[in-house]
């Protein structure tokens, strides 16, 4: 059966806002007549005409955090311990403790794409999408969320476009044994000059990055800043979205994909 690939990660690259002004990757690219003094390090003889066309190799120079593009979140980003649900927390898994079979599998989408920005999605509003659908969760399921930001790559306002998942919502989906989430807005809370503003009307910290935290009780890995979701059905795909392992790290880069038969 022929299988097709549905890119849904977007690019590392300059000049987007996809992350703060403080936070943002930084690329510097090195062309093939740039790179012949690096070439002739290891030959010092060498002069360009030598070479083929007189072109040496292109090599980029990248500053990033690990969290800049489409990346996959580990419990430990959202806090020390996890699975606190259980009443024996344990240590939260870094990125390269991940186990493999959560970042291959059933993928489910919910459209929240109607939803204003800022708007912190409710157990029952997951609840009612997830009917609309005519989809009965499974344990192991990928649950990736279609946000208005994600219509807004590439604009200024990116990082403070979209919906964010509530606490109960996250919970809802990690008691019925998702284990993987993602959004393809900047976070998966809603942004934080939203949360700002509701935490200074009401004094209630717990509103802080309260669908991160929820990996306190049980653990979670989620993607952010996914891309084209709104090319995906609502089910009948695989997402594949296996992390760059780097050792003890609270997040990994990912070319993620949605696969469909």
């Amino acid at each position: 059966m022929k299988k097709r690939f549905i890119d849904i990660s977007m690019p590392l690259e300059n000049g987007v806002r996809s992350d703060p002004d403080i936070a943002r990757p930084k690329i510097e690219y090195l062309g093939h007549t740039e790179s012949i003094p690096r070439l002739q390090t290891f030959f010092p003889d060498l002069k360009a005409e030598d070479l083929p066309d007189a072109a040496g190799w292109a090599v980029e120079k990248v500053q990033l955090s690990t969290h800049n593009g489409t990346h996959l979140d580990a419990p430990y980003h959202f806090h020390p311990t996890m699975n606190h649900a259980t009443g024996e927390p344990q240590r939260a898994w870094t990125i390269d403790e991940v186990p493999l079979e959560w970042c291959f599998a059933p993928g489910v989408k919910l459209d929240f794409r109607h939803l204003p920005d800022g708007h912190v999605v409710t157990q029952e509003e997951v609840r009612a999408e997830l009917d609309r659908i005519e989809y009965k969760l499974a344990p192991g399921d990928i649950v990736v969320v279609n946000t208005r930001a994600g219509s807004r790559y590439g604009h200024d306002d990116y990082v403070e476009a979209g919906c964010g998942m509530g606490r109960e919502a996250t919970l809802y989906l990690l008691e019925r044994g998702v284990r993987l989430t993602g959004t393809d807005a900047w976070s998966w809370d809603a942004p934080f000059v939203y949360t700002q503003r509701k935490v200074q009307e009401t004094k209630d910290t717990s509103l802080i990055w309260e669908g991160h935290k929820a990996g306190r009780d049980i653990g979670y890995c989620h993607l952010e800043k996914l891309h084209n979701l709104e090319a995906l059905p609502a089910h009948g795909f695989t997402v594949c979205c296996f992390p760059v392992k780097i050792k003890a790290a609270s997040a990994g880069w990912t070319r993620a994909v949605a696969i469909l038969d």
